[in-house]
């Protein structure tokens, strides 16, 4: 409850800065420079509830970790997912440098070394006929082009998305999107977007936890076959909190896309590029979508980059029509910035080691489990992981109070992550993160939990 309001349907996406367990963090934690910063904040922008009111103010970024003005550290498990090659790399500064005393901005009609390089670089990466690309200056944009190609290849307009998704802010975007924060009071939104349930094993609405029969998969197909004109099927290949999709879900979904005539495009854009273990998510699973959405990750943890791969025969749909046309889709310095962020990737091998510390980290994970009752779930691919809070194992009922308590009590001890779904720890650190750092802010997440369950 928020000044005698519940919430607790908003609470999908991120944290809400509208809580009192924020305003008492603030002033407990606070200086009163850092106080001002955060009124002249909020006195200029905008409020919105994932954001301004800001919580705190930052300084300086490297590495694995975030910095305050008051300097403390922090080991930053949120990083807003653009930070695989971790923050301020040394290798993407200089390339960023280099490019600016080249070419900083190229404008349209011509074309730029870097971009052209980038493009490659990304087609010889993706999985299948994935050989076109499209840049935007972010994953939103990318959603959108992804969209009007769609309906130009298809000539239909529908499409099939998740509840709980998440596609970007846009009204395009929230119109896939399924979370009540983005699309609650701002209709009519997009028509001709149909929602189905999402994959989620932990809370699946068919009841078939530890004996999936891909009903959820099923579902899409009765929806294709009874809506009969869908242009594309649009998810998220993994849910950033993380919902994990069983083995065959995207074979079964691919296949159902086919069989009906409608496109598959997913979207990647918070866990493209190694944090699952593997360079693109859906490599997991082992089928080639007709479009894939990056961002994020793409600039480097510096610039607001994102692409849409397509397959080789969308190529001409649009060729008469604009479809990104956007001012900075072939931004040199980002370009550059983003061919370095995969150098980095491939030459410290950060998929590797996001695999490898990812399992540690699960492994420990489950064993917190087993001491901690208010752990009902743990999950996660790569170093995309989720721990979800329970006030119950047996009904499952959220401990949306308990995990904001944790969310806080880990920043005080020098964690920073953000909860999704309202209880959900999502824990998403840099690519470079060692088992030792890993290790250090799971015991921070058990001292809190400690505390929580002994105040309980």
């Amino acid at each position: 409850m928020t000044n005698g309001r519940d919430v607790s349907h908003l609470k999908s996406e991120g944290d809400l800065n509208i809580t009192p367990r924020r305003q008492q963090w603030q002033d407990e934690h606070l200086d009163e420079k850092t106080r001002q910063l955060l009124k002249r904040d909020a006195d200029v922008f905008l409020h919105q509830s994932l954001s301004s009111p800001c919580l705190n103010a930052m300084r300086a970024c490297g590495g694995v970790y975030i910095e305050d003005t008051q300097g403390r550290r922090y080991l930053d498990f949120h990083g807003n997912n653009v930070h695989q090659a971790g923050f301020s790399h040394p290798r993407v500064i200089k390339a960023i440098e280099r490019q600016l005393h080249e070419l900083s901005f190229c404008t349209r009609r011509y074309t730029n070394a870097p971009a052209i390089e980038l493009a490659e670089k990304l087609t010889s990466l993706a999985p299948g006929d994935l050989n076109r690309v499209l840049f935007a200056p972010g994953g939103t944009a990318a959603i959108g082009m992804a969209l009007k190609l769609a309906r130009a290849a298809t000539g239909r307009h529908k499409t099939i998305s998740m509840w709980d998704s998440f596609h970007g802010a846009s009204l395009d975007a929230i119109s896939l999107g399924g979370e009540a924060i983005f699309r609650a009071g701002v209709g009519p939104l997009l028509s001709g977007c149909e929602h189905a349930p999402p994959p989620d094993a932990y809370r699946c609405i068919w009841g078939c936890e530890g004996t999936c029969n891909l009903k959820c998969a099923d579902y899409i197909e009765y929806m294709l076959e009874k809506e009969g004109d869908v242009a594309a099927v649009v998810a998220e290949t993994v849910r950033s909190t993380p919902f994990l999709p069983p083995a065959d879900y995207w074979k079964k979904v691919r296949a159902a896309c086919d069989k009906y005539g409608a496109l598959l495009i997913l979207d990647e854009i918070p866990h493209c590029l190694g944090r699952t273990g593997k360079m693109f998510t859906v490599e997991h699973y082992g089928i080639t979508p007709d479009m894939l959405v990056i961002g994020k990750g793409l600039g480097g943890g510096v610039f607001p980059l994102a692409a849409l791969i397509a397959r080789e025969g969308l190529n001409e749909a649009m060729a008469d029509k604009a479809l990104g046309h956007y001012t900075h889709e072939k931004n040199p310095v980002a370009c550059a910035a983003a061919l370095a962020a995969l150098g980095v990737i491939e030459d410290e091998g950060l998929c590797e080691n996001a695999a490898r510390v990812g399992e540690f980290a699960l492994e420990r994970m489950r064993a917190m489990m087993d001491r901690h009752p208010l752990i009902g779930d743990v999950r996660g691919l790569g170093l995309l992981l989720g721990m979800e809070l329970v006030r119950d194992r047996a009904t499952k009922e959220k401990a949306l109070d308990e995990a904001e308590a944790a969310m806080y009590g880990a920043l005080t001890r020098g964690l920073s992550f953000k909860l999704t779904m309202g209880c959900i720890l999502t824990l998403t650190p840099a690519l470079m993160i060692t088992e030792e750092q890993m290790g250090r802010a799971l015991d921070i997440i058990e001292e809190c939990l400690i505390e929580i369950e002994s105040s309980n």
